[in-house]
């Protein structure tokens, strides 16, 4: 089989994700019941794990593309592919050099991560309903604008919560986990997501022209996420899970000079950091 063959493949059984999910739960769940034994069950289960583990072939040795930022203003940068790669550590979804953008905490205030609590309205949050922007002239490819916006998961019981209910989100497909999103093709193989946008401000339509600066929605928290922030990223296809990710950068962002935001990992990030892609932590001005 040629490497564009093999690629072709796993392209289509990744985009069937949901469906070995499902597979590989129904599979656990008759595992337990006493009536069917563990020679059908086993293998079905090992089946379908291993069908949802097949990701499309990955782009990491392609040129980073140059775009504009989707934000204007002071923010930080969280799950970096300056950080690492992939750099929400799966290649799910097309999100291997992903970046979260979200505000940083006001100046002198320490990071904190309690025990209980947790769980906020995410109005509460200086990220919710900032405005989202296109980073390249495109089409807009597809639109999804009815999820709600939950209350944020920060301590560790919200987390644990997210980890447990949130999990189940892979069953749902790519709506319930990267939310309300805005895909914009730009040409030449490349195709901007914008996710976790706020309910109800989608600003665009599939099929309409967007030139790079052109408002696509708001920041919110709708899908998985445990606090209002952007979740943006490259891809070579429209489709999340058929699609793999692609190197960014950002050419509009002023560099910081020792402008760090710790949060949770009291290590401090580097402040050398490669132009035009913060790594985590970094604060920046766009």
């Amino acid at each position: 089989m040629s490497s564009r063959d093999s690629g072709r493949w796993r392209r289509a059984v990744s985009g069937l994700f949901p469906v070995w999910a499902w597979g590989f739960l129904a599979a656990v769940v008759s595992g337990l019941l006493p009536s069917v034994p563990y020679a059908v069950a086993g293998p079905f289960t090992l089946l379908f794990f291993a069908l949802a583990l097949v990701r499309p072939p990955h782009q990491d040795d392609r040129d980073p593309v140059h775009v504009a930022s989707p934000v204007r203003g002071r923010w930080t940068v969280v799950h970096s592919p300056a950080s690492a790669v992939p750099s929400h550590g799966v290649r799910a979804y097309g999100q291997s050099h992903a970046v979260d953008i979200i505000h940083p905490r006001p100046e002198g205030t320490a990071p904190t991560y309690p025990l209980l609590g947790g769980f906020e309205r995410p109005d509460r949050f200086s990220s919710f309903g900032e405005p989202i922007l296109a980073v390249a002239d495109g089409t807009v490819v597809r639109v999804l604008d009815g999820r709600r916006d939950h209350l944020s998961r920060t301590s560790w019981l919200a987390f644990a919560y997210m980890m447990v209910i949130d999990g189940f989100r892979d069953l749902g497909g790519p709506g319930a986990v990267i939310g309300n999103h805005v895909v914009v093709d730009h040409g030449d193989g490349v195709h901007s997501l914008y996710a976790h946008v706020r309910r109800g401000t989608v600003a665009v339509a599939v099929g309409d022209r967007v030139a790079a600066g052109d408002l696509v929605g708001q920041v919110g928290n709708s899908g998985n996420s445990s606090e209002p922030h952007l979740h943006f990223q490259l891809m070579d296809r429209p489709q999340p899970l058929r699609a793999a990710g692609l190197p960014v950068r950002f050419h509009d962002l002023d560099q910081p000079v020792g402008a760090v935001d710790r949060g949770w990992d009291k290590k401090p990030p580097p402040t050398d950091i490669e132009p035009g892609l913060p790594a985590n932590f970094q604060v920046f001005e766009a």
